[in-house]
């Protein structure tokens, strides 16, 4: 398992798209591992590449729930811009972390 940190975006889309491959592996598997490490290297990449200066109080989560609750949106609608009800699921669960391709989808679906 070669696994480097993410110093460019051409690291980051290959990142993603390792992720995408790995999606779903069971935890505490050799996969799982994998995919729980990206996962990490990405979040961290991506927070230093576009920080997200918020109140303590935001939680994109919360703003997810409030989209299917209030606006009209659905969790079938969520997990097809996902890919999965299991990712839907996962998100919403706070078992897996969004991603910023993730919320640029979801934001230009749900505009």
């Amino acid at each position: 398992m070669e696994i480097r940190p993410i110093r460019t975006d051409e690291d980051h889309r290959a990142a993603l798209a390792e992720i995408e491959a790995c999606w779903g592996a069971p935890q505490g598997s050799e996969t799982g591992d994998k995919l729980d490490v990206l996962l990490a290297l990405v979040d961290a990449y991506e927070e230093k590449r576009w920080p997200i200066n918020v109140d303590e109080n935001f939680d994109p989560i919360d703003v997810l729930n409030h989209a299917i609750e209030e606006l009209g949106h659905t969790q079938a609608e969520l997990a097809e811009l996902l890919g999965s009800r299991s990712r839907a699921s996962e998100i919403l669960s706070r078992r897996r972390a969004l991603t910023v391709e993730m919320i640029h989808k979801i934001g230009s679906a749900w505009k």
